[in-house]
């Protein structure tokens, strides 16, 4: 069986997964920006519903991963609040405009994040080399990178995400996601032996997760 965090755009979405047997909820809003910052309310009321781990996305917006300095602290006073409510980790990751891993912004954020553990989303996906990028991004002190291996889905990234999965050697967890499913789950893992996946669960085009699509990944 693996390891399946299930992103969550509406806490509807979160409490399926939760039922379901999922191992951890990444609780965003935005569905159609690919991940925004969730509501303080709605994650304070999901917080109370759910005992299985939280990760929040931090991303003021949609579009690209390089922040104005208003947004960067934005997203610095997104921690300090999120923070109060429990929750169990951050999501965030942030670009310089050459589109290389920001040392010196990530690392504020994670250690305003601390004792909570961070993953570096798939801006991980956007940034250039691939080798280069994964130093940079443990430097920062993320414990896990979500990436579908810098290709539009993990099917195209395979190769890449095996090869990250060798280079991370223990010392970062690679989340692999970005067009995974129940239907490509198995071969996935077989390629890269990565452990964590990650999955919106959500099938047809709709907003929510699917029950028995998150039981099917689970289940895999």
């Amino acid at each position: 069986m693996s390891k399946i965090e299930i992103a969550c755009f509406n806490p509807e979405s979160a409490i399926i997964a939760f039922e379901n047997g999922a191992d951890r909820i990444e609780l965003c809003d935005g569905l159609s920006e690919g991940g925004t910052t969730p509501d303080f309310e709605i994650t304070k009321q999901l917080r109370k519903k759910i005992n299985i781990p939280i990760f929040v996305m931090i991303r003021p917006r949609g579009g690209d991963f390089t922040y104005s300095d208003a947004e960067f602290e934005q997203m610095k006073s997104d921690v300090i609040q999120l923070k109060s409510l429990s929750v169990d980790g951050f999501v965030f990751g942030i670009l310089d405009e050459n589109d290389e891993v920001s040392i010196e912004k990530n690392k504020i954020l994670t250690e305003l994040a601390k004792p909570y553990q961070c993953t570096f989303h798939r801006a991980f996906d956007r940034a250039k080399d691939l080798g280069n990028s994964l130093e940079k991004i443990i430097e920062c002190g993320f414990k896990t990178i979500l990436t579908s291996g810098q290709k539009p889905n993990v099917s195209d990234g395979k190769e890449n995400l095996k090869r990250l999965v060798e280079l991370s050697d223990g010392r970062i967890e690679i989340l692999i996601g970005g067009g995974l499913r129940s239907t490509n789950i198995e071969e996935i893992r077989e390629f890269t032996k990565a452990e964590y996946f990650h999955s919106s669960a959500i099938i047809n085009g709709g907003a929510f997760a699917d029950a028995d699509e998150v039981i099917a990944l689970k289940s895999k």
